[in-house]
């Protein structure tokens, strides 16, 4: 029988999260004599590749090691953004003041209700992704582990899968820093620390990019002394530098103690206290707390699955190996999701497992070169980027014009009092062609789209100008960059026109 899943704690809500993602009385089906396609991992870009080919008319079969939904669903993006609602919920307590509504003293977070809570949902939703569900819309769902033993076929669980087209995608894993010590001192990650019960009241986050910032910002909202660990200048290293200074300010408004520039040499562990050797500013000194976790990057899933019986070229780094039409070294055999993009965001495993679909199994040539993938990292207030940022443009040497509208003077923004945050756009120098934005704002997910959406259909900003927003949102921020283009058409000539054409109406 496939490997069995185990979730802590053991409650009623994870034995439901188990029971859809891993049933432990699953039997494997027969296989058939030959599939159209089998897809290997049941995350996001599997999910979508086996769903979209079998709805099709596609023979198909799915295999998962572990968890149907992959990292998403059980210690991903819903977790964590469980979390991180909690911790909004909390900042908005906090802050109720602000709005002339009087809290009592005394107001408490219940961490194990917030984790509670986290587990609850997280287990109604994944009866979307359930093994039961896939196997009524078609798909043969095979529990176990994965291996190829020839160039068309997969065997799995003493079974042999054959086919004409197969997708790798296997995902990624949590990536482990090589910090002596570390390992005996004991650490959580994004895939253990969701069984936490009780809340740590130190912790130290090893690691500032969007996992460490996410959760180092919710645990301190909870009650946690948090100190994040950067060994870059500044956390998120990729994203704007005026993005972050805003994102940097709120999370030392929440309490979060920042040490950038933190090079960490080693942990033990010394009378009940997990204490990291920390390096910065040319100094040496130790930080004690009570859990450590690390939040450093992701290594795609490629061992174990015999890619060599299958001449399918790969790398411990980067993943499986694939041209801009997600085929990998085997013609046969495609590959989606973070086991092969940089882009390791389930929006992008989506895009690309629709992709495959259309490539492998009806002679398609799109090119994941040509998705506009946008993102967003989850603090408050969230940054979201899509395209190009302004240091890319210029090693590019790409000409532009840079829009920016801040938030304090959008009046919705004003209301709701989320002055701190902006909209900023790139485009092409003397055309309204968009070329890459940033947004920071409250809900900047929920914004980036209709940027992304013009980008994608090769709308200009000075058409986004023309879209009438609903008065007051946030949103209307967008509309103001494109008012914001529009007045720079406004040359001496075109005014001198114009008044030249009033005058002649008079």
């Amino acid at each position: 029988m496939a490997e069995s899943a185990r979730v802590l704690p053991e409650d009623i809500h994870n034995l439901e999260l188990v029971g859809n993602v891993h049933p432990r009385d699953w039997v494997n089906p027969e296989p058939a004599a030959r599939y159209n396609l089998v897809v290997i991992g049941a995350g996001t870009a599997g999910l979508i590749a086996a769903a979209g080919a079998a709805g099709l008319g596609a023979k198909v079969a799915l295999v998962e090691r572990l968890w149907m939904g992959g990292d998403c669903l059980n210690v991903g993006c819903v977790p964590s953004k469980a979390l991180v609602r909690a911790a909004r919920a909390v900042a908005a307590v906090r802050d109720a003041g602000e709005f002339g509504v009087e809290v009592p003293a005394g107001v408490a977070v219940n961490f194990p209700a917030v984790m509670e809570r986290m587990r609850r949902l997280r287990a109604g939703l994944s009866a979307v992704d359930s093994a039961r569900r896939y196997r009524d819309l078609g798909v043969d769902v095979f529990l176990g582990h994965a291996r190829f033993a020839a160039p068309d076929a997969v065997e799995v669980e003493g079974k042999t899968l054959r086919f004409a087209k197969a997708v790798i995608a296997t995902g990624a894993r949590a990536g482990h820093p090589d910090i002596p010590g570390l390992a005996e001192a004991g650490f959580f990650t994004n895939e253990t620390v969701f069984t936490l019960t009780e809340l740590p009241p130190r912790l130290a986050v090893i690691g500032a990019g969007p996992v460490g910032c996410e959760l180092a910002q919710a645990f301190a909202r909870f009650g946690a002394t948090v100190t994040l660990l950067a060994n870059h200048g500044r956390i998120l290293p990729r994203e704007d530098p005026d993005a972050v200074a805003i994102v940097q300010e709120a999370l030392g408004r929440d309490g979060v103690r920042l040490w950038t520039g933190a090079n960490v040499l080693g942990a033990t562990q010394r009378d009940g206290n997990k204490v990291l050797q920390v390096e910065r500013g040319g100094a040496r000194e130790e930080l004690a707390v009570d859990a450590i976790l690390i939040g450093v990057g992701r290594a795609p899933n490629v061992d174990g699955m015999n890619l060599e019986a299958a001449g399918v070229q790969y790398d411990l780094k980067d993943g499986i190996h694939v041209d801009d039409r997600l085929r990998t070294t085997n013609r046969r055999i495609f590959a989606a999701g973070d086991c092969c993009s940089r882009y390791k965001f389930t929006d992008a495993a989506d895009a690309m497992g629709r992709l495959v679909i259309r490539n492998a199994l009806f002679l398609g040539r799109g090119r994941a070169s040509a998705l506009v993938i946008p993102w967003c990292t989850y603090t408050d207030p969230e940054i979201a980027h899509v395209g190009l940022y302004e240091h890319e443009v210029a090693e590019h040497g790409i000409a532009v014009q840079t829009f920016t509208q801040p938030l304090g003077h959008v009046d919705r923004a004003v209301l709701d009092g989320d002055t701190e945050g902006f909209v900023k756009v790139h485009v092409h120098a003397g055309r309204d062609r968009i070329v890459g934005a940033t947004v920071v704002a409250p809900h900047a997910g929920e914004m980036i789209s209709e940027i992304t959406l013009a980008m994608a259909g090769r709308m200009g900003l000075g058409k986004i100008a023309d879209v009438i927003h609903p008065y007051p949102t946030q949103a209307e921020a967008i509309k103001k960059v494109g008012d914001a283009y529009n007045r720079t058409r406004l040359t001496a000539l075109v005014k001198w026109l114009s008044n030249k054409w009033l005058a002649w109406c008079r």
